[in-house]
């Protein structure tokens, strides 16, 4: 970060992280003024504004680029150092990830539980739909994103990971009140969905795309877990899309059925991560990579 000095980003980070001058003040034990005198400094030099100075701050798009390099070098760092000085007591490397939650709920965890059994790793995994994912990786918040965009954003690399099928379902009982006479167009109309928050739009264009109804014609829950999706279907609250490899257990038992057999949602993931890994982090990439694709279709 040459011309840089470090303090200056140190703040504009702790701003944000922390959601306040004075709590960023606190953490890094100096006075709110030195805070705000330090981000005036830093885009006094960049002359350009860096923060937007609302409750709470927020970078400007300036701001993010800055505070995603400022990040990735903190975390290159932490790893770097226990090596060059290795009689020091080793900080856990912090490693956000950013995932959508239908991952988060069947293959991450698997993927990742044995690198966090060997290694002293701080893991800090973001929820968010998968459309919104690389939002975090584009601001520096994680190192690596979970999402259904194929192109990697400059600097980035976005490895296949596989295919993620989603069934349409609900409980016999449901079936049986909603869907006696079939799914179809008008059934559809009177029974309640799920939907993970307002950016999710799965299940509208899968109603649209094969019965032609249009978007907000149907009663629709939201709620931001996939475990609650499986719950909401299973107590006959509603009938979800839901990735096939969760349910496969309650599809064997008949405590869920496929209301539309034949017709699925397939969407693709890929891991997004920056082009340039070493250590801990190029593992976590190999590990995912090969844990994805012996569970995931492809």
């Amino acid at each position: 970060m040459e011309g840089l000095d470090y303090r200056w980003v140190q703040a504009l980070d702790a701003v944000v992280s922390q959601r306040g001058f004075e709590r960023a003040a606190e953490v890094l034990c100096i006075t709110q003024s030195a805070v705000s005198q330090r981000i005036k400094q830093l885009e006094k030099h960049m002359a350009q504004p860096l923060l937007v100075r609302e409750q709470p701050p927020r970078p400007t798009p300036a701001g993010q680029k800055l505070l995603g390099l400022y990040r990735r070098v903190r975390l290159l760092e932490q790893e770097l150092l226990p090596d060059i000085r290795p009689g020091e007591q080793s900080q856990p490397l912090q490693m956000s990830i950013a995932s959508n939650a239908d991952s988060l709920a069947t293959w991450l965890l698997p993927a990742l539980s044995p690198l966090l059994k060997q290694r002293r790793i701080e893991i800090n995994l973001m929820l968010e739909d998968e459309s919104r994912t690389l939002d975090r990786l584009r601001s520096g918040e994680v190192v690596g994103a979970i999402s259904m965009e194929a192109t990697p954003m400059p600097g980035c690399v976005a490895d296949y990971l596989g295919r993620m099928d989603y069934l349409c379902v609900a409980s016999p009982d449901f079936q049986a009140t909603y869907f006696s006479d079939g799914v179809n167009r008008d059934t559809l109309m009177g029974a309640p969905a799920v939907a993970f928050d307002q950016y999710d739009d799965m299940h509208e264009v899968f109603i649209q795309q094969h019965f032609n109804l249009p978007r907000g014609s149907v009663l629709t829950h939201r709620v931001r877990s996939s475990e609650a999706f499986v719950k909401l279907a299973l107590h006959g609250v509603a009938y979800c899309l839901i990735p096939k490899v969760q349910i496969e257990e309650e599809l064997a038992s008949g405590a869920l059925v496929n209301l539309t057999p034949g017709i699925m949602l397939t969407r693709r993931i890929y891991w997004h991560h920056w082009a340039l890994e070493s250590g801990v982090f190029s593992e976590v990439t190999a590990q995912l990579l090969d844990h994805a694709r012996h569970k995931l279709p492809q």
